[in-house]
Formats: structure tokens, sequence, C-alpha cells
């Protein structure tokens, strides 16, 4: 391999790992600095009731969680108002969540309170910096959507 890929192999390495880092710390920041009402756990299943009802068995699955992890996040959920729970119609031993009213109208404060975060953290940045994020999001978009 001649000197150069070297140096480009390691450059696509040293950038892959910082990259890395970056989006993590972000995430972490936007969805600790903002957490307002609803811990990150929660707001993670509440998004996913807003695709539609769903089994505690089935959000567990999706959320990568234990079953009685899930039980116990539906239960703090149900007693905030922010989902409410029903007999499933085709079979009784199970139970479906829905998300209220409530529940998306939280979502709604959270994602608002994390898009004003980042809002202001990119305020604080120069014109350079902004056209560089706004290049960066189109390309780290691309690499998301494989």
């Amino acid at each position: 391999m001649p000197q150069t890929a070297v140096a480009t192999e390691r450059e696509v390495g040293a950038l892959s790992e910082d990259l890395r880092l970056a989006c993590m710390r972000i995430s972490r920041r936007v969805r600790f600095e903002s957490a307002g009402e609803i811990a990150p756990h929660q707001f993670s299943v509440l998004a996913r009731l807003e695709r539609g009802p769903a089994s505690p068995r089935a959000l567990a699955d999706v959320e990568k969680v234990s079953a009685p992890s899930m039980t116990r996040t539906v239960g703090c959920l149900a007693d905030q108002g922010l989902v409410a729970r029903h007999d499933d119609p085709d079979d009784g031993r199970r139970i479906i969540v829905e998300l209220t009213d409530e529940g998306r109208a939280a979502l709604r404060r959270t994602r608002q309170g994390r898009n004003r975060w980042m809002h202001e953290r990119i305020l604080e940045l120069g014109e350079q910096d902004r056209r560089a994020l706004a290049a960066a999001s189109e390309v780290l978009a691309r690499i998301a959507a494989r």
C-alpha cells in the first residue's frame, strides 16, 4: 500500500472516531439538557407510540429492554396520564398501550426544548461554522440513512 493511502486510512480512522464521539456527546446533551418533564427512555417509548398502539412486549423488544422494565416504564407513563392501557380485543391476556393527548403534548414540549437547546448552541457560532454545519448535516443525514 502506498504511503499516501496509509495516511488517508489513518485520517479516516481518526475522523471516524472523532465524529462518532462528537455525535454521541451531542445526542446525550440534547437528551439530558432538555429532558424536562419526561426521562429520555420515557420519551423514546412515547415516540414509538406515536406510530400507533403497541403491547408492552412489542415496546420492550423494539427498545431492547426487559419486559419487566417496560412494564414499569408504561406504568409510570400511565400514572402521568401520558399513555392509556387497554385490553387487547384479540387476546384478553394482553394489554395494548396507546398515546394520550397529554402524551402527544409532552412529546411536542420535549422536542421544542431539544430544538431550543440546539438552536442556542448554533447561535453562539460564527457564520463560517454555521455554513460548515449545514453542509455536514447533509452528509450526516446520508450516513444515517445507510
